[in-house]
């Protein structure tokens, strides 16, 4: 029997003495589908190396099968790492030399502090059980590297987005890592937060540690990798030397894509309609948990038919809490304010009477709210109107599956059947079938909440598409996105918000990067001044 790790002949070691790990022709197929056909990659001791490709090219697989989450045995080919030959079982294997894996889906514990999860399964133990001073000093410590300085008893829920990504970093210096992986580490961050946790990644280099990043922000990846990997349809393309960081954006797509993608944002002939499909006046929202916090306030703004409204503002803005707060209450305590849906106010007390009204709300969280990971997609896409597929109560199976497959085409899901389970998919994928579920409830508006979060250019230009046709047809979209190009691709107006406030309005002609960050920067300055005046 083999174990974990064997040393390979002295010859083959010697002549991959500079890189710290090389996967040949890993091979991984699953139900239907060669998700990794003879993959080859080789990343150098002490880099940064990046892997793009499309939604389900086979990044994420990839690193799955490097760090065990795939077992030995369920894949074809090699993995060496430090000079050995690796066959990882699980995860704890490969976490025993030093790779650590960080998903794009968080796995911390809410309810748990940042001590607590950081030290879970691997616990500080005294003579009498769980050692808490120790566990929390040895937190702190590491918690100083990533630069928190938050308390290690912290509740993870009562920190940001962008600092539970660095409590995950946090976590995987305490497992002493030598390669860290991270899976589109930024997707959930804003600007600012991103380009901190990229310079992080600068410093851990400098200290000697090697890193894999998946990542679909293409700018980023052009100021972070020394190489990047490209993979398509689940084979290696090639590798770029990004040394001299010399490489643009469409140099990476080109070989993403196969082909140059010359229009990032497709046009469209802007006519916008006169008629106001929602209006919101007045609306106030209140945190769910911590009743006396206002997290939205007296805020007001409208979406005409065939226009695409922006929402812009930085992480805690208060964006997806007004969205959620509109659709049927999903958010929030004691709102109060207007909402008037085709020149008719309306009370909407929950979601099924927000859809009725012909609102629908695309979440930005597709995995936990969004959808049923163990369903199909076509149970997943009929769901927000399952009426529409019923015959006396009784859902039709064939129509179901007719429906799903009319959208798999339209939306251009790779998927080998619409009776697949949507956990399976890619997360581009994923986002269509999502978008899917919405358009088939035919809603008037329809608020995108970072509809193109964690999916490739192809995929996001054919998101953008899809938002184009839905104007086209007099509907009404609400933008809510962390990247300001998009926005300023695809958006006819462009609202700020900052600390539940709005701070600013754009028309598509007047607004810039430039403009919205004052507008932020300015209201931040006016608070200091009336917090001054108050002290």
């Amino acid at each position: 029997m083999p174990r974990p790790c064997g040393v390979r002949k002295q010859e083959e070691v010697l002549n991959l003495a500079d890189n710290i790990l090389v996967m040949k022709n890993i091979t991984k197929e699953f139900p239907g589908v060669k998700a990794l056909d003879n993959v080859n990659l080789e990343v150098e001791r002490g880099e940064i190396h990046a892997l793009v490709g499309e939604n389900g090219a086979g990044k994420s697989t990839l690193m799955n099968v490097l760090s065990g989450t795939y077992p030995y045995g369920s894949y074809t080919g090699d993995i060496i790492y430090n000079g050995e030959i690796c066959q990882f079982k699980t995860l704890k294997d490969s976490e025993r030399k030093g790779i650590v894996i960080i998903h794009q889906e968080l796995a911390l514990i809410p309810e748990l502090s940042i001590g607590e999860n950081m030290f879970l399964g691997n616990e500080r133990k005294g003579k009498f059980g769980i050692d808490w001073d120790r566990t929390y000093h040895e937190a702190e410590e590491h918690m100083s590297q990533v630069g928190l300085k938050d308390s290690a008893t912290t509740l993870i829920k009562d920190i940001g987005t962008g600092k539970q990504q660095l409590v995950e970093i946090a976590k995987a210096l305490s497992k002493n890592v030598k390669l860290l992986i991270l899976d589109e580490p930024t997707s959930s961050l804003n600007e600012e937060d991103s380009r901190m946790l990229l310079n992080l990644l600068l410093e851990f280099k400098k200290q000697g540690m090697t890193s894999i990043i998946i990542s679909h922000k293409l700018n980023e990846i052009a100021y972070v990798a020394d190489k990047i990997t490209v993979v398509r349809d689940g084979a290696t393309i090639e590798t770029i030397d990004n040394a001299k960081r010399d490489i643009d954006e469409d140099r990476i797509i080109q070989g993403m894509v196969g082909r140059e993608l010359s229009d990032r944002y497709p046009s469209r002939e802007h006519k916008v309609s006169a008629e106001v499909g929602m209006e919101v006046r007045d609306w106030n929202v209140y945190h769910p948990v911590y009743t006396e916090k206002k997290v939205v306030n007296d805020i007001a703004f409208n979406v005409h038919r065939g226009e695409i409204v922006g929402f812009s503002g930085l992480q805690g803005a208060g964006r997806t809490e007004l969205a959620m707060s509109i659709f049927g209450r999903a958010y929030g305590t004691n709102i109060s304010g207007q909402l008037i849906i085709n020149g008719k106010e309306v009370n909407l007390k929950n979601e099924r009477e927000a859809i009725e009204a012909g609102l629908a709300y695309v979440t930005e969280d597709r995995k936990g709210n969004g959808l049923v990971l163990n369903d199909t997609i076509a149970i997943n896409n009929t769901m927000a109107r399952l009426e529409k597929v019923c015959k006396r109560g009784i859902i039709d199976v064939d129509k179901e599956n007719a429906v799903a497959e009319d959208y798999r085409e339209k939306l251009k899901t790779k998927t080998p059947s619409v009776k697949q389970a949507v956990g399976n998919l890619s997360g581009g994928n994923q986002q269509k079938v999502l978008l899917a579920k919405w358009m088939f409830a035919d809603p008037d508006v329809l608020i995108l909440d970072e509809p193109t979060r964690g999916i490739d250019v192809g995929a996001k230009y054919e998101i953008y598409c899809i938002m184009n046709d839905l104007v086209a047809q007099g509907k009404s979209v609400v933008m809510i996105s962390s990247e300001m190009p998009e926005l300023l691709g695809m958006c006819d107006r462009i609202y700020v918000m900052n600390e539940g406030n709005m701070v600013g309005e754009f028309t598509a002609q007047e607004a810039t990067q430039e403009k919205i960050m004052a507008a932020i920067l300015k209201s931040d300055k006016n608070d200091e001044k009336k917090g001054a005046v108050i002290a």
